[in-house]
């Protein structure tokens, strides 16, 4: 890694001593910087926003706000996930919901996806997963190159295996590790380029909605959860969620399958609606007018 990564690394290990309330309360004071200033995450966040079609019986302005602090918090707390002991880590997991469904899915060994979208701590998620079985990250590589090797080393405290999400090599190694009864573990709702995905409902409203999740179920037969880790108040931890996937998943369609991955994210993002990360990009690519007008 180059010089200056190595000083972020260290910056993170220096923050990752403090307690989890305290980076949660330095959270919220970033996020509450972000919802009253302009800048480029408040307004993907009101983009995203403007588009869907509810705000889970709050009012939009009041919403936004929550949702900011959340992600304050989101960017604190890395610094305790990814620099701390593994061991102490996971002990931040105060309950876990579902997690007979994670049993079963281990114990059919026909291949487990594990779909985790941007919402609470999806790195603590990672880890737990790691502790629980050998498994697969697929990730898309930063735009900045130089950051590859920093996501890598803090990815690394448990040893999975990382995965380049693009290029065939990639795609073919999930696929092998499906096959032979294996983990992956992928971000659903990361949004594909042009020409790689279908248009699918997200609330209400055409997203790009990526179509290798369902590709991987279908040609492999594995089975699919949904799951995240839900951020407690005050820095009280963590509790895991586990969801069954929707029906049609893996169906043939795959407008049908990416339609179903949505309500998956869906599903996760109503237990918990101010942790999702609405500034993350779902609405940039615009669907051709026939599909908007659906």
């Amino acid at each position: 890694m180059r010089w200056y990564i190595w000083i972020i690394y260290g910056l993170l290990r220096l923050l990752g001593r403090l307690p989890l309330r305290i980076l949660h309360a330095l959270g919220a004071g970033f996020g509450w910087l972000l919802a009253r200033t302009d800048n480029p995450m408040r307004r993907k966040a009101e983009h995203t926003l403007s588009r869907i079609n509810t705000t889970f019986g709050e009012e939009r302005s009041h919403f936004l706000r929550v949702a900011l602090a959340e992600a304050g918090k989101s960017f604190f707390e890395i610094a305790k996930i990814w620099t701390g002991d593994p061991t102490r880590t996971l002990a931040l997991v105060r309950e876990v919901r579902g997690g007979e469904l994670f049993d079963a899915a281990l114990a059919a060994k026909r291949g487990l996806l594990v779909a985790a979208p941007h919402l609470g701590c999806f790195e603590l998620l990672n880890y737990w997963l790691c502790s629980r079985t050998h498994i697969a990250i697929a990730y898309r590589p930063p735009r900045q190159a130089e950051l590859e090797p920093l996501l890598i080393r803090a990815r690394g405290g448990l040893s999975a295996e990382q995965v380049r999400a693009e290029g065939a090599a990639g795609v073919r190694s999930l696929f092998k590790r499906l096959a032979a009864g294996g983990v992956v573990g992928i971000l659903p709702d990361q949004e594909p380029k042009q020409g790689e995905g279908e248009f699918a409902p997200f609330f209400g409203r055409p997203a790009l909605t990526m179509v290798l999740l369902s590709r991987l179920a279908q040609r492999t037969g594995a089975s699919v959860l949904f799951a995240f880790a839900e951020r407690l108040p005050h820095g009280a931890g963590y509790v895991l969620h586990i969801l069954p996937a929707p029906e049609g998943i893996a169906d043939p369609d795959l407008p049908a399958a990416v339609a179903a991955l949505n309500r998956g994210v869906e599903n996760c993002i109503r237990l918990a609606p101010h942790q999702y990360q609405w500034h993350y990009k779902r609405f940039s690519a615009q669907p051709p007018a026939d599909v908007e007008a659906r």
